[in-house]
């Protein structure tokens, strides 16, 4: 593994979504997440490092600890066993050891084993406890750059499910499809040296794992597919990376620096500009113009586009 980050960095991913449903809630018939004042999209934070996570599990030999069918407690366990072997009883487990090294060594463990768990963290003190950790890496939600209009739309089976809905039915059965016909979504995101290099507090999260995560990012909607979530792809992703691990400039004043302008017929406007307002609904990309201001930024900051 390489060394661990020292640098900040905060980024800017847009990524858009075709005849898809991105984010379904649960609370909502798993229609696509909105925000009822605005009518703009949402994606979870949790939805995004989900497929963070099942990129770097196609994409490496990284082991991943919130993965499909996992027993956390059983990866917590192995920890015990490797750093305090001596101890067996399940009940002895339950609280990290009195001596603080041995525990810090727990969390270490799990750190240096698990992908997710260096890079986002994780809270590991459910039954067997190895304690736990601030992640370096964090994500907003991702929000919609307009608002979007989530479509329902009916679909029907030829199969039936049981006996009984083959002879009341035909066979036929109905069923209903959420989808968003377009929509851009923009997410932010930061990266914390500290927590990655901390002597005591640090994961570890190393260059190498940095690197994996720009690719997860740039590739994770690829391997991704699925009925429900139709065409969804990356299309921009901006890196801010400080010269100092504390950072040069403050976030938001680096995320105020990327704007999104509407296209249409050679014309340019800022969204959601009245000049827009008699304009098709934007249905692809090239609908939109990502700009970034990158004259006169702050010392020790460099604008990476990948």
């Amino acid at each position: 593994m390489s060394t661990p980050v020292t640098n900040r960095y905060e980024f800017v991913l847009f990524f858009d979504v075709t005849d898809g449903n991105p984010n379904g809630d649960p609370d909502a018939g798993n229609m696509p997440r909105l925000d009822p004042e605005t009518n703009q999209g949402l994606v979870s934070d949790v939805a995004l490092k989900r497929k963070v996570r099942n990129f770097v599990a196609l994409a490496s030999d990284n082991k991943i600890y919130m993965s499909d069918g996992a027993t956390l407690n059983k990866e917590h366990a192995e920890a015990w066993k490797a750093i305090m072997p001596d101890v067996t009883k399940a009940e002895e487990m339950k609280k990290l050891p009195k001596d603080e090294a041995k525990a810090r060594a727990l969390t270490a463990w799990m750190c240096a084993n698990f992908w997710d768990i260096r890079t986002f963290g994780a809270v590991m003190t459910t039954g067997v406890n190895a304690g736990q950790v601030r992640g370096p890496v964090q994500f907003s939600f991702a929000r919609s750059v307009e608002p979007i209009l989530p479509l329902e739309i009916s679909i029907t089976r030829l199969a039936a499910t049981t006996e009984k809905d083959a002879e009341e039915k035909g066979g036929r059965t109905m069923g209903r499809k959420h989808i968003v016909p377009y929509g851009l979504y923009r997410v932010h995101g930061f990266v914390s040296a500290p927590l990655a290099s901390h002597p005591v507090k640090g994961t570890g999260f190393s260059e190498d794992d940095l690197e994996l995560l720009w690719r997860a990012l740039e590739q994770m909607f690829d391997h991704d597919r699925s009925a429900a979530r139709g065409e969804m792809a990356t299309r921009k992703l901006i890196l801010f990376r400080h010269a100092s691990a504390l950072g040069n400039a403050r976030a938001q004043s680096l995320f105020d620096r990327v704007s999104v302008q509407r296209v249409h017929q050679g014309s340019v406007q800022p969204v959601g500009s009245p000049a827009t307002d008699n304009w098709p609904a934007a249905r692809q990309w090239a609908d939109y113009q990502v700009s970034i201001d990158s004259e006169n930024l702050p010392a020790g900051v460099e604008m990476i586009e990948r």
